[in-house]
């Protein structure tokens, strides 16, 4: 798993889990009734009812280090078929690029299975986190009303998602979202539940586009464990259904 990712849980779940949010209707499931109405808002406010119209998703994931970006992964998902598209490096550095299936993964060379894999739910997640808050059945939300932002003098609606520590995606994590009036993400912290590191990250979220029907947080800059970090995206794009061109997030 990357420094930056999620503990991984079987691959079974975790294909099951993005074919269903692929697969996602309109209409809310009825487990997430229970949960505080700003999981709901949240959702919809990054495209969960738009999100059955994109056939696939493009995108860089890169990690800047003081002033020098020190990651650079790109991949196209197409979240209808889970088919997964990457170009990056490997961990020696050596170009890399690759097409699998999610559902055949255990099926590839173990560069996929242990490096490529693990670094696309990763990335993802950063992509797409506001939509987990409602596909992520496993999580509890909270919402605790609007407190005092982590970064600077703000404040927002604190919603914590906590992931069990026997199941899950992310056993044990806690992701904590300020939320401003908009519904957007202004600020979030990351607290792993497991031994790796970094065990606590802190960011802004900005840097907004659309890119079709979904909403993009770009830029994300704050600490991991207290380390200065930024997070961006560029090149994101949605391939949207009926049409074979790339719309880019503007």
């Amino acid at each position: 798993m990357t420094m930056l990712g999620m503990t991984k849980l079987s691959r079974s779940t975790v294909i099951g889990c993005l074919v269903f949010a692929a697969l996602l209707a309109l209409a809310m499931p009825s487990w997430a009734q229970a949960r505080p109405p700003i999981a709901a808002k949240i959702a919809r406010t990054y495209g969960l009812n738009g999100f059955g119209k994109v056939d696939a998703i493009r995108y860089t994931f890169n990690v800047e280090r003081d002033g020098k970006v020190v990651v650079s992964r790109t991949w196209t998902w197409e979240p209808k078929t889970d088919q997964v598209s990457y170009e990056g490096k490997d961990k020696d550095g050596n170009p890399v690029k690759v097409t699998y299936l999610r559902s055949q993964v255990d099926s590839q060379p173990d560069n996929v299975k242990n490096e490529i894999d693990p670094n696309f739910f990763n990335d993802q997640y950063w992509l797409l986190y506001p939509l987990h808050v409602s596909w992520d059945d496993s999580a509890t939300v909270q919402d605790l009303g609007v407190q005092k932002m982590p970064l600077g003098s703000g404040s927002a609606r604190h919603v914590v998602v906590k992931y069990p520590s026997d199941g899950g995606f992310s056993p044990g994590d806690t992701w904590e979202l300020f939320v401003g009036r908009d519904n957007r993400v202004e600020q979030f912290i990351y607290r792993r539940g497991g031994p790796k590191k970094p065990a606590v990250v802190t960011t802004t979220w900005a840097g907004y586009k659309k890119a079709g029907p979904l909403l993009i947080a770009t830029d994300h800059r704050g600490n991991a464990d207290g380390n200065p970090l930024r997070i961006f995206f560029s090149d994101v794009a949605v391939k949207l259904a009926g049409s074979d061109k790339w719309v880019a997030a503007r």
